[in-house]
């Protein structure tokens, strides 16, 4: 996985709904699980974001935060 992208899940603000400002990887799995069973992923660079965050946390690898760059 490119460190830009784990990078932007962790400077990347949700733009709209319950949890507007919310920085990404700080969503809590419950809402990226709803995304992913109602296939509500937005489309373009967000849905991309809110994907990878989704199987990495779904996945158990929310160490890759912590990783040096």
């Amino acid at each position: 996985m490119k460190n830009e992208i784990v990078q932007s899940l962790s400077t990347t603000k949700m733009p709209y709904g319950k949890y507007k400002n919310t920085v990404l990887k700080k969503l809590p799995v419950s809402y990226l699980e709803w995304m992913a069973r109602e296939q509500a992923f937005p489309k373009g660079k967000l849905g991309m974001q809110l994907h990878t965050l989704y199987e990495i946390k779904l996945n158990g690898l929310e160490k890759l935060f912590n990783y040096p760059p």
